[in-house]
């Protein structure tokens, strides 16, 4: 954005806020350009999922093993996003973020190549933790860059685009390594995310670099820290529920009564366009609503489609499996967009602290169910995702209690 679109901005708006708002041309272009930078780490991130078992035959590791190559890659990205953070308060979140795009995909190839089981983990490792700068550092710079009166809206397209970038990755490597192998199904992957970081470079405008006023400042109660407290419980509940559920289907589908091929099996992932649609909705819905009442309702969605998906008919598994995803994008982009308005005086760092928790539940509850697979079957991780969701419901809920004296935000 030009100085003299800055100044416009400010003239245009009584209170001389220059983040971008609905409508702006500068929304716009943050908004593709972030959908980019989605597309491109997320099919990165979750590179390996449809390949679980190939890697299970490729190196002889049971289906717990195989799942930490995509658990791996979570739980350094969430220990890496808050150094992440810091960094890019210090250096700037634009050149953080294309830094850290460079270096995963640069690690991508080595996993494409490794010689071992160890090798790929390791690859994998790198990989998370330079999403870290990505994924710990996007959501901030929209929370940073948007005006308020837009936030819930541009965050839900955020996350529409994240929806998209998985997808596209996970149907992707699953096709191409029907016929290329896995090695050839992530070359694949690598090429196709180059191509969004090219985007991503192209279109993004120079920051606002917009500060809070000390009024904004005074906003930050004890309260508000504690609703983000639990807030953040959520992402760690769902996300854990989520990632174990598309872990572990793949095993399922690929296994009697369904022995469905590899590519097949793959195709369960276009259940991601379901979140598509839901996320930018939900988003939008907040912003009029409230954020609760639409975060229970995906979640409460997430539930019913969990519970279809028990079926023994292909059919209903893919529709609870649709349903599933829509409502847990419906709640994650709520959740997103509520974390930054309970600290409106460091928006980035509230959103880096949702990113964190997110990013670890992904790691841990994703390898973790692997007991719940093993010992109970898909029954078994039902029931286990079934309680995550409730624990989400219940955090959700202690944080707007805790956030109510300040109702307009929240």
């Amino acid at each position: 954005m030009s100085l003299l679109t800055r100044a416009e901005d400010a003239l245009g708006h009584p209170d001389g806020d220059p983040r971008h708002r609905p409508g702006t041309p500068g929304f716009r272009r943050l908004n593709q350009a972030m959908f980019f930078a989605g597309l491109a780490a997320f099919g990165l991130l979750y590179g390996t999922q449809p390949l679980l078992p190939m890697l299970t035959d490729a190196f002889g590791v049971d289906a717990t093993q195989a799942a930490l190559t995509v658990s791996v890659s979570t739980g350094a990205l969430a220990l890496c996003t808050a150094p992440a953070a810091a960094l890019a308060e210090r250096q700037g979140r634009v050149r953080v973020i294309r830094v850290a795009l460079v270096v995963a995909a640069l690690a991508s190839v080595a996993c494409a190549l490794a010689p071992s089981y160890v090798v790929l983990v390791v690859a994998r490792l790198v990989l998370g933790a330079a999403l870290g700068g990505v994924l710990g550092t996007a959501m901030g710079h929209v929370g940073t860059e948007v005006h308020p009166a837009g936030l819930g809206a541009s965050m839900g397209l955020y996350v529409a685009g994240n929806t998209i970038g998985g997808v596209s990755g996970r149907v992707l490597t699953s096709l191409v390594s029907d016929f290329a192998g896995w090695r050839g199904g992530l070359v694949a992957l690598t090429v196709f995310a180059l191509a969004a970081m090219a985007l991503f470079w192209v279109l993004l405008p120079e920051p606002v670099r917009f500060s809070p006023d000390a009024t904004g400042r005074a906003r930050l109660g004890r309260n508000r820290v504690a609703a983000l407290v639990a807030l953040v419980v959520v992402p760690f509940a769902l996300m854990g529920g989520f990632v174990a559920v598309y872990n572990f289907l793949t095993y399922r589908l690929t296994s009697a009564p369904f022995d469905l091929s590899p590519a097949i099996a793959g195709l369960a992932f276009l259940a991601y366009l379901a979140g598509t649609v839901t996320s930018a909705t939900a988003g939008r819905l907040a912003d009029r609503v409230g954020r609760l009442p639409v975060l229970l309702a995906g979640a409460a969605v997430m539930l019913v489609g969990l519970l279809v998906t028990l079926s023994g008919s292909l059919a209903l598994v893919v529709v609870g499996l649709v349903v599933f995803t829509a409502g847990f994008f419906a709640a994650h982009a709520t959740a997103s967009g509520w974390a930054p308005q309970l600290l409106p005086s460091a928006p980035g760092r509230a959103s880096a602290s949702y990113v964190m928790t997110y990013y670890a539940g992904s790691s841990v509850f994703g390898a973790l169910l692997g007991f719940a697979w093993h010992g109970g079957a898909w029954p078994g991780v039902v029931l286990a995702v079934a309680a995550l969701i409730g624990v989400g419901v219940l955090a959700a809920v202690a944080a707007w209690g805790l956030s109510r004296p300040d109702r307009a935000s929240a």
